[in-house]
């Protein structure tokens, strides 16, 4: 497909406003090239940075994005203009401004005029040749409406009298008025900027929409409606409990309506007394609200959806980054624990491969109650394979096995031997899959669930990639956003997070080398099926050999897949193939051995890049040679650290206003972060809480998978709601205090917004004292349920 000169620049544009710098349209063209011909976007950024001019992941991932919405615009811009043509009306004024169209949304306002739709009653007004008489009133308001309809009376064309003759010139002026582009476009901007959202309790539901509370009698600036409470009112208007709709703050106090005064202003029509100009004020009424209103709330509603939708999908996207990039616990033998009550606990043990060597379940919590034989089995199960992590799953019975495994870790005596509570998210979902099916096709279901936890442990990314992103649970109503959008979105995140670890080539599982740069899933599938034909690959180049893995694709995944041990030692490092040639010449010109260059940083450090420079191999590139080899295969993850939730505190009747916890972020959204204190209920973190400064993102602060110290502010045991506070130094409400109301939550937001925009220093992060509320309260109702759920955080099975 080709690339215009038109999209280039805009692209080129955009991007240099994103970036801080000059992008130029040859790289935009560069870029564009790649991708069309198939590359991916981990194998532009990394590997073709003199083409890209150095722009990353998430520039490439805009430029894809809004390179295909700006020419599928271009495509619609040449189907309406050929419709317009057909229709004999395309002049050069409408063509321009056509051309210059730099959203879909002006482009349809455009064509409205012109769009085939069923016969309207305009156009059987026209037809009963009612249009002149409509002209006529507009062009001079001074002509009597009845006496100049008398002469368009034609019982023939079903114009029986003078009020069926002005119904119809009505109708016509109506539907021109709808159609104006630049009329229905001030309008729309005026009420985006202007108007609020009002939302109110549909008659007869307020018990059973009890959830939407908060949105009962509430309203908001539209344009500055944030994500969630929008998807919470979009969500309420679904399932018929509440009303949604679009009001001037001034119309109300109005005789005429703001934006009924527009339209006369915009089409002339001004009331000055004369014959028609009553008349005249009706078609203004009747056009606003019979036609204008209900087409721009719906075009309204439809954009704040898309934004609200637009901000969820990407608070996900960046919880999923920051899950699947959280720091593996590394190749050891490791016993995975899903705990269970009746059912008893599922065990499975992995070697620091991730291969299951036992299995078994035991049963020490009630009814059965067998905790002695159960410390035994484990006890033996770590002895016979040299366990060196226990991984518990956070769902029921978390608490009661995490104390198992805490006097199993005192029996063992190994102060080597670490326990951790993972997140089993999605755990069940991966159990009953198809791939798990074909992975372990031995194991019982439940069992699987085990293997998944303590795999989850060793390397979260590896483990994880194996399920659904949607179901790994860290989204913010991710039930109400485009499917399609969300899953583009996440799928992408994935590759990214997949590609900058990199896998090992002999050790990867087909659903992890699937995200691998150019490779598909069956491609996936015939590597591991080479490698049990074949063994362990020796080097990159032998994956020339596995059916349908051609010099292109090789050329795509080489350089993320990893090969330990094997001929070459640059097969280990992130370095691509195509650029071996560069490093054997570095080595050849200072004498050196190939393996005793890699990672020696001294001395490459002492090198200069720029002195390998030549034709192929720009600066950019030698450059990252030069790091990579100094540190072959380094893993951008951090280091590993597990949290150790609070003894004696496992639901949440046993929190109280006032302690100090520690606990893991399970889920970061634009309203706070949600924290899990091992109570198998998160807590939330409302954003004015995270820190003494002024939050505007809360993922500027924390990221999912980080260990935070909180203090727990309020305990609500009935609604299942715990308000936790970062600022260890807060103080609790005291007994009978009011808080936790919606409406302070707000309010404390839009002080701290005007505190922003004043650049003062925000007092109402201050230390201590003063009237809190409950830091949920933000959240609203559908955040209620949010926290009900676990924020989403915690799928149990």
């Amino acid at each position: 497909m080709t690339l215009t000169s038109s999209i280039a620049a805009r692209l080129a544009a955009e991007l240099s406003t994103q970036a801080g710098s000059t992008v130029s349209t040859d790289q935009v063209a560069a870029t564009v090239a790649m991708l069309d011909d198939g590359a991916t976007v981990p194998f532009i950024s990394r590997y073709r940075k003199e083409a890209t001019g150095g722009l990353d992941d998430g520039q490439l991932r805009q430029l894809e994005s809004r390179l295909h919405y700006l020419r599928e615009l271009d495509e619609r811009r040449a189907t309406v203009m050929a419709s317009i043509d057909e229709q004999g009306g395309l002049d050069a004024t409408l063509k321009a401004k056509i051309e210059a169209a730099e959203t879909k949304q002006a482009l349809e306002d455009l064509y409205l005029p012109w769009r085939k739709k069923r016969r309207t009653k305009a156009q059987i007004a026209r037809e009963a040749g009612l249009e002149p008489l409509a002209d006529a009133l507009l062009s001079d308001p001074a002509l009597d409406p009845e006496t100049t309809a008398a002469g368009y009376v034609d019982s023939e064309k079903s114009v029986a009298d003078t009020k069926a003759a002005l119904d119809g010139a009505k109708q016509i002026l109506m539907e021109r008025f709808a159609e104006t582009p630049e009329l229905v476009t001030a309008l729309r901007e005026r009420l985006w900027q202007e108007a609020e959202l009002v939302s109110t309790v549909l008659a007869g539901h307020e018990s059973d929409g009890a959830r939407f509370a908060d949105y009962f009698d509430h309203r908001e600036k539209l344009a500055k409606t944030p994500s969630h409470r929008a998807l919470a009112m979009f969500r309420g208007r679904q399932e018929g409990v509440l009303g949604l709709a679009l009001k001037l703050p001034d119309e109300e106090d109005a005789a005429i309506h703001p934006c009924e005064v527009m339209i006369a202003r915009h089409m002339g029509i001004s009331d000055r007394g004369r014959a028609a100009d009553r008349w005249l004020r009706e078609v203004v009424r009747w056009s606003w609200r019979v036609k204008l209103y209900t087409h721009l709330e719906s075009d309204l509603f439809g954009q704040l959806r898309e934004q609200a939708e637009e901000t969820a999908i990407g608070v996900f996207a960046a919880n999923l980054r920051d899950l699947l990039l959280a720091a593996p616990a590394g190749a050891r033998a490791t016993l995975g624990l899903d705990p269970g009550l009746r059912t008893g606990v599922k065990v499975a043990v992995v070697d620091a491969t991730g291969r299951v060597v036992d299995h078994t379940t035991i049963y020490p919590h009630a009814p059965a109650k067998r905790w002695r034989e159960a410390l035994d089995t484990l006890a033996e199960l770590c002895r016979r394979h040299g366990v060196g992590l226990v991984a518990i799953g956070n769902g029921t019975a978390s608490r009661e096995t995490d104390r198992l495994a805490a006097e199993l870790l005192e029996r063992i005596g190994d102060p080597a031997l670490v326990r951790v509570t993972v997140s089993e998210a999605g755990a069940s979902v991966y159990s009953a899959s198809e791939a798990a099916a074909r992975e372990l096709p031995a194991l019982d279901v439940t069992i699987r669930g085990a293997v998944s936890i303590a795999r989850r442990l060793q390397d979260p990314l590896a483990e994880l990639v194996k399920i659904e992103p949607k179901s790994i649970g860290v989204g913010q109503y991710q039930h109400d956003v485009s499917q399609l959008r969300l899953a583009r979105s996440l799928d992408a995140v994935v590759e990214d997070c997949v590609n900058a670890v990199g896998v090992d080539l002999n050790t990867a599982s087909s659903a992890l080398l699937t995200r691998i740069s150019g490779l598909s899933a069956g491609l996936a599938d015939n590597i591991v099926a080479w490698r049990d034909s074949h063994g362990a690959f020796a080097n990159r180049r032998q994956m020339l050999e596995v059916a349908r893995l051609g010099p292109k694709t090789f050329e795509q995944c080489a350089g993320f897949l990893r090969i330990t041990g094997g001929d070459n030692p640059l097969d280990a490092s992130a370095v691509h193939p195509e650029a071996y040639p560069l490093v054997e010449r570095i080595a050849e010109r200072h004498h050196r051995a190939l393996g005793d260059l890699i990672g020696d940083g001294a001395f490459l450090h002492g090198l200069n890049a720029g002195d390998f420079v030549d034709e192929r191999f720009g600066l950019p590139t030698v450059s990252d040679i030069f790091k990579e080899l100094q540190k072959p295969g380094r893993d951008p993850r951090p280091e590993f650290r597990a949290a150790r939730f609070e003894e004696g505190v496992e639901k949440v009747s046993d929190l109280a206003p006032g302690m100090i916890l520690e606990g893991v972020i399970t889920n970061v959204t634009h309203f706070g972060a949600f924290v899990d204190v091992g109570v198998h209920q998160d807590g939330l973190v409302h954003i004015s809480a995270l820190s003494h400064q002024f939050v505007d993102d809360p993922r500027s602060v924390v990221r999912a998978g980080d260990i935070v110290r909180v203090k727990v502010m309020s305990v609500d045991q009935a609604r299942n709601r715990i308000g936790l506070s970062m600022r260890l130094d807060d103080t609790p409400p005291t007994p009978g205090e009011e808080g936790g109301t919606a409406s302070d939550a707000r309010r404390s937001r839009r002080e701290g917004e005007n505190r922003k925009q004043k650049g003062q220093k925000d007092d109402g992060h201050k230390k201590g004292g003063g009237k809190r509320r409950e830091p949920e309260s933000e959240v609203g109702s559908l955040g209620a349920a949010l926290l009900k759920a676990g924020a989403g955080s915690k799928q149990r099975h």
